[in-house]
């Protein structure tokens, strides 16, 4: 893979250990604001108004902005329109501060989908099987650093396949707690239904991003209550059932 250019201010603060790794740079320059002001026209102006309704309801992203300079947006995941569904929710003005951590084995897989995601999504490659920790390390770097950073991710990892929110993994706590950066809850509503896990593309419908509270950093095990907590109030079959414990009574 081409090496990236680091030449500005931004990543030029990154340590030396970890200016090696093929990572994108959000390039203050023309052609990169023109690239991501003609991606918000489509996503917001076209996708996401006619092929896909989305409703926002919830607490304003621009009151929210005016409050929490540092976030962790966090959200359900069940398909590919969910990073750019949150995206499009929120005022074009903010994508500078905007980010995304993305899976490098699927949004860097080819020159294609790198300029995409470098250019339009602000994504930030983790690489699912890295072991030192440099993902982990650039993330708490950008969050301590910068003046401004909303950050999508998406705790349980992976794409659920069956719709039901899976365990949160702990790097969202991490982020966090080391950072002091709180967390917005965000739910999808209809996302599994639009674009699930194995279709080629997405249906067009309805979906509908709830914004929920902000919460403070926190272990990952309260994290995940407190989201299941406030998640199931909009959908109570959100989360897999828990099997009933087994009877002892004899039959």
């Amino acid at each position: 893979m081409k090496d990236w250019n680091y030449d500005n201010e931004q990543w030029t603060k990154l340590p030396t250990y970890l200016k090696h790794l093929p990572l994108f740079t959000r390039h203050i320059d023309l052609f990169s604001v023109a690239m991501r002001f003609v991606w918000s026209v489509f996503l917001k102006n076209i996708v996401f108004k006619f092929y896909i309704r989305l409703k926002v309801k919830g607490t304003p992203f621009k009151e929210i902005y005016r409050t929490q300079p540092k976030l962790i947006i966090i959200s359900n995941h069940a398909s590919h329109l969910d990073a750019v569904s949150i995206a499009a929710s929120i005022p074009r003005r903010f994508w500078l501060s905007l980010y995304i951590a993305a899976a490098k084995d699927y949004f860097f897989t080819n020159a294609l989908f790198t300029f995409f995601s470098k250019h339009c999504l602000g994504a930030i490659p983790i690489d699912r099987k890295d072991r030192k920790g440099e993902a982990i390390n650039l993330i708490l770097k950008l969050l301590t650093e910068l003046p401004r950073m909303w950050l999508i991710i998406f705790p349980e990892g992976t794409r659920s396949k069956d719709g039901k929110i899976q365990e949160f993994k702990r790097g969202v706590s991490i982020f966090s707690e080391r950072t002091q950066t709180p967390l917005l809850f965000t739910y999808l509503e209809g996302n599994a239904e639009l674009w699930p896990k194995g279709q080629p593309i997405p249906l067009p419908g309805k979906l509908v991003l709830h914004v929920g509270p902000v919460h403070p950093p926190g272990p990952i095990q309260q994290v995940y209550a407190a989201y299941k907590e406030w998640v199931v109030t909009i959908n109570p079959d959100a989360f897999q059932a828990i099997p009933s414990e087994p009877s002892n009574e004899q039959e």
